[in-house]
């Protein structure tokens, strides 16, 4: 009973969230079309949520309303949508195709339009719930990069930017970008302190394809995300392991005062180490472990700082046996080759072919840096997956550490396809691993929209900006800059429906918004059997005062629908790739 009632729940958690929101947004482009139709006295026959058998229906006036048993979709259908037709003389003032062409036209654009607007709504909704957004704050900031040497530190929080005030990290990073190569003012606040900064942003290439900007000014270093109190633990006959901490304990308050970031840790150990004073430590355990992620254990420690005496910062850590986890793996995917070579979660890797290694992105470069490693006949025909095994180079040494011992590993590296930042593919080597890397939660502010000429704003800016995005996607699919792999189909909604359900309201009807976004830009490409279709016909139809011919728009059609069939296909293929291969 109990394995029965959890599949329901877990049907319901998934399909749910897909239905409603498909639902609504086929509902409000459905009902664009149907609204205009009636403005314009043509006759709805039919006006249906989803295809297939019909559910539920009632018939008010000359229209059948019906829930179909499919809500993957939806339908009006017109009297006289069907221009073969033979329309009484005294029928064709309700027909569809007898009416002027600039009505047909206004009745397919208004389903599309409907979408857009809809997202307006939608978005201002959210701004009314309290919109949450990245504050202007800035995270860890390394001393070896050019945000540090024009004086940024980490936590300032900047107040504005050329003058012009700033509330989000958005409109901070916008002026930013459209500074480069010139000097701007920029006002901080650190602590109590404030202070104005004279930063020249670099003008650099511009790694997003969905951005309209080539080039864009870039403060090198500067960035929202800072380390968090995850620790490791270099041996358990540390001081910090006999203390009974482990690695991957999430460090909660130090004396008693809530640290959240590393940066915290560390002022508040120099600060226990220059007053002579025990270190205690409140920490939760199991945060990385799936099954007691949602229950973690809590657990205190407390760290007699004598061995530290004199050092300060990293240095005073690791002599208690403490260190930023980077190098300790968060986990080791089964079937991988680390795994089979008998690594796992809480491994700390110390070399890689005798390379030491110092940080997570070494490791990374290492690995990825396998490939070069190989005979050029094994590069041309597939690396390891060549049908020639015994040309690959010879396995991986690694070297890492398990409770204070060492241990090595000889390993194969395995070629991955897989999506970069920027939505490009690519191959790279893997072994299975993952860092135990989490950024603390960087600081937000919430929007506040006073009136709702301010709300309604909200909404029209968020719709432009989120439209302007969805066009430039489509231009840089046909350019080849984004990968036709990120292409997603009923699969990738469905999930994106879910976790947003999940999250809450505002999340998930942000997501609508942007759904709604791309039916509006999808439905107005000039495809046969799209929306965007009919209006290149009408359009034609009226620059040479007759429509085309039936021949040429059943081969349209034609064409249209076997496109359309053909990416819906490519869509799914793409969603099963990445649910059972990746």
């Amino acid at each position: 009973m109990t394995m029965i009632s959890g599949l329901l729940q877990s049907a319901v958690e998934s399909i749910v969230p897909l239905v409603v929101l498909l639902g609504l947004l086929i509902f409000v482009h459905e009902m664009g079309h149907f609204l205009v139709a009636k403005y314009f006295k043509v006759r709805v026959e039919v006006f249906s949520l989803g295809f297939g058998p019909k559910l539920f229906k009632f018939k008010r006036g000359d229209t059948t309303y019906a829930l179909s048993a499919i809500p993957l979709g939806g339908y009006v259908k017109m009297f006289g949508d069907d221009p073969t037709a033979q329309i009484e003389t005294s029928e064709q003032r309700y027909s569809f195709t007898h009416k002027p062409v600039s009505q047909r036209f206004a009745i397919v654009l208004a389903g599309p339009i409907v979408n857009f607007l809809f997202a307006i709504v939608l978005f201002a909704v959210i701004a009314t719930m309290g919109e949450q957004a990245l504050a202007p704050k800035v995270g860890d900031v390394d001393p070896k990069t050019a945000a540090y040497a024009q004086g940024f530190r980490p936590g300032d929080e900047v107040l504005s930017v050329a003058g012009e005030p700033v509330t989000t990290w958005e409109e901070m990073n916008s002026k930013f970008q459209a500074s480069g190569d010139r000097t701007v003012a920029v006002d901080v606040k650190h602590g109590a302190d404030k202070a104005t900064l004279q930063i020249t942003p670099k003008l650099t290439a511009n790694k997003n394809p969905l951005s309209w900007d080539r080039s864009i000014g870039e403060v090198e270093g500067l960035s929202a995300s800072s380390k968090s109190t995850f620790v490791g633990v270099m041996d358990p006959a540390s001081v910090a392991g006999k203390a009974g901490l482990k690695s991957g304990d999430h460090v909660k308050k130090v004396n008693g005062q809530e640290v959240t970031m590393w940066r915290d840790l560390l002022a508040s150990v120099d600060a226990s180490v220059a007053a002579g004073k025990p270190l205690a430590f409140e920490v939760e355990r199991g945060l990385l472990d799936e099954k007691t992620a949602e229950k973690p254990e809590t657990a205190a420690a407390t760290l007699d700082v004598a061995a530290a005496k004199g050092k300060t910062g990293e240095a005073a850590l690791k002599a208690l046996g403490i260190e930023y986890p980077q190098l300790y793996l968060a986990a080791a995917s089964k079937d991988a080759p680390a795994a089979k070579a008998g690594l796992r979660a809480g491994d700390r890797i110390v070399s890689i072919d005798g390379v030491k290694v110092e940080s997570f992105e070494q490791i990374a470069t290492i690995i990825r840096g396998y490939g070069d490693k190989l005979p050029k006949e094994a590069q041309s025909s597939g690396g390891l997956f060549s049908s020639k095994p015994e040309i690959a180079s010879a396995p991986l040494n690694v070297v890492f550490s398990r409770d204070g011992v060492e241990k090595t590993a000889a390993l194969v590296p395995l070629v991955k396809k897989r999506m970069d930042v920027n939505g490009n593919e690519e191959r790279r080597y893997e072994i299975g691993i993952s860092p135990l890397i989490v950024d603390a939660m960087p600081a937000t502010v919430t929007l506040d929209f006073k009136n709702p000429i301010s709300v309604v704003g909200r909404g029209i800016e968020q719709t432009v900006k989120w439209t302007s995005m969805t066009i430039l996607s489509f231009v840089r699919l046909f350019q080849g800059e984004v990968s036709p792999k990120n292409v997603g189909g009923f699969f990738s909604i469905g999930a994106m429906a879910k976790k947003s359900w999940q999250i809450g309201a505002p999340q998930f009807l942000h997501v609508m918004a942007i759904i709604s976004i791309n039916l509006f830009v999808l439905n107005l490409l000039p495809v046969p059997v799209l929306d965007g279709g009919h209006l290149v016909f009408y359009t034609i139809e009226a620059i040479k005062g007759a429509p085309l011919s039936m021949r040429k728009m059943e081969i349209a059609q034609q064409v249209g629908l076997v496109l359309l069939l053909g990416l819906m296909v490519f869509a799914l293929f793409n969603d099963a790739t990445r649910m059972f291969f990746n």
